[in-house]
């Protein structure tokens, strides 16, 4: 059974950085995808930034500020915006799993 697990979650003040990492175990297949998502309270999960083959793309909130490469996301220049539960979605074959979320939290 695959599972994903997100760390790297924490508090960090206004302008600073984090870096978040995804870790795969259990899969007997190839991770073709993943990609980062985020929840704030009382809102919608979000896509954030994912890559899928050669190809990354990002949220146009974290745009020049997020990085994402392999299995981390860099996160630059952050706001209280940020703040939020962070998720790890990956498709293996054409199946996804989610991790459990890890929180980040973005205040002075």
């Amino acid at each position: 059974q695959v599972q994903v697990l997100e760390s790297g979650g924490g508090l960090v003040q206004p302008g600073g950085s984090l870096r978040l990492s995804c870790s795969v175990s259990g899969s007997t297949g190839r991770i073709n995808a993943m990609g980062w998502y985020r929840q704030a309270p009382g809102n919608q999960r979000e896509l954030v930034a994912w890559w899928s083959g050669g190809t990354t793309n990002y949220a146009d909130s974290v745009r020049g500020r997020f990085t994402i490469s392999g299995n981390n996301l860099e996160m630059n220049k952050m706001t209280p915006e940020d703040t939020a539960v962070y998720y790890c979605n990956v498709r293996v074959g054409w199946s996804r799993f989610w991790g459990q979320g890890t929180q980040v939290t973005v205040s002075s």
